[in-house]
């Protein structure tokens, strides 16, 4: 599979992937520039959609770029990033609130508080996207609940 097979620039979010060091971190500041772009000035029941659309698609993307690489977790796919990000900026209109979003969702993502340690460890790319919609989960909580006490 090159690089320019369909599930690996989708998985690999463009090739942001490819980036080194952390593409982890470039693949979230990808999926926070798409939902800037796109996304923060729609609806939340649009988000929502693009959520569901955006973790169906990666998942198997994720899932035909692990089984062609050999590798259950590859550094390259950062969809589950993307995803996980728009989580996290479900709802949030203003700058502060897309960077605490962002912070809360790589913290989240690195750590893996549970039920995220034990959702990474579903077969192929249901795992590789479920840690990431978990971590965007918990950031999305952080971001509310700060959003309620200092106006993000």
């Amino acid at each position: 599979m090159t690089r320019f097979a369909p599930a690996r620039l989708i998985s690999s979010c463009l090739g942001c992937g490819f980036l080194r060091p952390a593409p982890g971190t470039i693949g979230s500041a990808f999926g926070l520039g798409v939902f800037v772009l796109l996304l923060a000035d729609r609806s939340v029941g649009v988000q929502l959609l693009a959520i569901v659309l955006a973790a169906g698609i990666g998942t198997w993307a994720a899932t035909a770029t692990a089984r062609q690489l050999g590798d259950g977790d590859p550094s390259e796919v950062v969809v589950d990033e993307l995803a996980g990000m728009w989580i996290a900026l479900l709802g949030t209109s203003t700058p502060l609130g897309w960077l605490v979003a962002f912070l809360a969702f790589r913290v989240f993502d690195i750590v893996k508080p549970f039920p995220a340690n034990v959702a990474e460890t579903l077969p192929e790319g249901w795992g590789i996207m479920a840690d990431d919609l978990v971590a965007g989960g918990y950031a999305l909580a952080l971001v509310w609940v700060l959003d309620r006490w200092l106006l993000l």
